[in-house]
């Protein structure tokens, strides 16, 4: 047995298999496929192909299914990531140009991945630590009451409404926007903690302790941007796929709404030289999600934050990776803009 021919009808039989969900048979590959051997050939190229473990036989059915091992050997295989149709690439650009900040962007990234792919999408918010501060605002909602705003270079908005310890006027908040604005303005989020200090001594000694309050609002609502998170869509893709889960999507929604097996996962996953990378079924360390694969690519500046899609192992693998991989570019690009 050839083994280009051996990876043609491996080929053939992931194919067939994500196209139909139904086991794959002999007669069926020599019908839909010009392999050029007979249907005898072909059951021994599938009988070798069971041996090494890359298809199986499921129970009471003559066809043939892709092991994670056979998934795993056909993803190695995609030479190429085959991009996207011009009105694919448009709807993606026309979608993303839109939004109005970062929160926006995430959302509607995640509901564009989700809609290309039939898949669950996930997207992990960037790490806004490294961010700068842009603008800061404070808005008197009472004498004693204020909303404190931090405005970060990347688009992030994060507010607080906070109690002052003594009464101020417009004016007085406004001079000490003004003095935090100063010291703060263009550094790291990460970094506010320490400057906000040398602001507080710098103001008049009636204003230092609503300058304390201010200060330490400033600081937590820096520090907020620092918390690891993640926003999902088409979670209802995997209730139509519960066909691809012998046993049951409850524990995979469960690791998709705490987070962390999801981001522990994310931040592990090192991309190829396609610019994606792919955990296929078994190949993921959390048991909850050994049955599904997980396609993600890194984005923005430092590729550290992930955009990808869990699905059934079941899928459409060159177009889901086409899709995520393009979608990531695009981020980049509105991201960096």
């Amino acid at each position: 047995m050839s083994e280009v021919r051996r990876l043609e009808v491996l080929r053939a039989i992931v194919e067939d298999y994500v196209h139909s969900r139904e086991p794959v048979g002999s007669k069926a590959l020599v019908e839909r496929h010009h392999l050029g051997v007979s249907s005898a050939t072909i059951r021994n190229d599938m009988a070798a192909l069971e041996e090494e473990g890359l298809i199986v036989a499921p129970h009471t059915s003559a066809g043939r299914i892709p092991t994670d091992k056979g998934y795993r050997l056909f993803v190695d295989r995609i030479s190429d990531v085959k991009p996207l149709s011009p009105a694919e690439r448009r709807a993606i650009q026309t979608l993303l140009e839109g939004a109005d900040d970062l929160d926006d962007v995430m959302d509607r990234t995640v509901r564009l991945l989700s809609q290309l792919t039939h898949q669950v999408a996930v997207i992990q918010y960037p790490q806004l630590g490294r961010a700068r501060l842009r603008h800061i605002e404070f808005v008197l909602l009472a004498p004693a009451r204020a909303l404190v705003v931090v405005i970060a270079d990347n688009g992030k908005v994060e507010q607080q409404v906070i109690g002052l310890p003594a009464e101020v006027t417009d004016q007085q908040l406004s001079d000490l926007r003004t003095a935090f604005l100063a010291e703060l303005s263009g550094h790291p989020l990460e970094a506010l903690r320490g400057l906000v200090d040398g602001t507080v001594q710098q103001v008049r000694p009636e204003s230092a302790a609503v300058a304390r309050e201010l200060g330490a609002a400033l600081v937590k609502l820096a520090e907020a941007t620092h918390e690891e998170r993640i926003l999902l869509a088409g979670t209802a893709n995997l209730a139509r796929s519960t066909m691809d889960f012998p046993l049951t999507i409850g524990p995979i929604l469960e690791a998709l709404e705490e987070q962390v097996v999801m981001l522990r996962l994310l931040s592990e996953m090192q991309q190829d030289a396609r610019g994606v990378s792919v955990r296929i079924g078994s190949e993921n360390p959390y048991g909850s999600l050994a049955e599904t694969s997980v396609i993600a690519t890194g984005y923005g500046p430092d590729a550290l934050a992930k955009v990808g899609i869990l699905g059934p192992t079941r899928m459409d693998y060159p177009t889901t990776m086409a899709a995520v991989r393009a979608v990531a570019r695009y981020l980049s690009r509105i991201l960096a803009g």
